[in-house]
């Protein structure tokens, strides 16, 4: 079977929920072990992000190896701790190819992975294809291997983010075509349907809340 690596694009850095998570009076867990010694980039970002970066998170580590492309370190491994400093770092970096202080450690760390992985490892990238930003870089590495799900065409990152969470929890993969030479903007598709499996809940944990509400006096 064909390995696949995930290449996941960052969380904004600069948002509100990172500003959230630096803050010295954030009691927080997550907040905690940032300022203690670390949290895996991939957990971190996820918190930062929401819905879409959970959905990446999630999804690559479900189908394969997931990496993470930092503002300044290139391509790092999910599990690789990051600090509250690296944090603040990343959040001054400029996600720019005009910028050498991020493309350089990307292209230093795409080759190096390109070279480790074997001529049959398949390249996933989880982010935005309509961009140049990463597309550039890393299909000038990997070639015909960059790959993309077929069904982020035309969708927002929300939408992306919970097609990846239903496609992990399904075990079902979705289907990849190469960024080069792909259509990567198109037409916005169907709304994702409603999960009809919750609405099964809905009833029971009213009726198990409804046990520990106290009559009124």
């Amino acid at each position: 079977m064909r390995s696949r690596i995930f290449l996941l694009s960052p969380a904004n850095c600069r948002g509100r929920r990172a500003q959230q998570v630096l803050s010295p009076r954030a009691t927080f867990e997550i907040a905690v072990r940032l300022r203690a010694g670390g949290v895996p980039i991939g957990e971190l970002f996820a918190h930062m992000s929401g819905l879409y970066f959970r959905g990446k998170i999630t999804y690559a580590q479900k189908f394969g190896r997931a990496l993470v492309i930092t503002p300044d370190q290139g391509l790092v491994p999910a599990e690789a701790a990051v600090t509250s400093q690296v944090l603040i770092r990343f959040a001054g970096a400029e996600i720019d190819l005009e910028n050498p202080g991020y493309r350089l450690p990307l292209e230093h760390t795409a080759r190096n992975l390109e070279a480790a992985a074997g001529a049959d490892a398949q390249f996933v990238l989880l982010g935005s294809v309509a961009s140049e930003k990463y597309v550039q870089v890393l299909s000038a590495i990997f070639g015909p291997r960059l790959v993309f799900p077929s069904a982020f065409v035309g969708r927002g990152d929300m939408s992306r983010g919970g097609l990846l969470l239903r496609a992990a929890a399904a075990s079902e993969e979705l289907d990849y075509i190469p960024v080069i030479g792909a259509v990567r903007r198109g037409s916005r598709p169907p709304k994702l349907e409603p999960v009809r499996v919750l609405k099964a809940f809905v009833l029971p944990f009213s009726f198990f809340l409804s046990a520990f509400i106290l009559p009124q006096c």
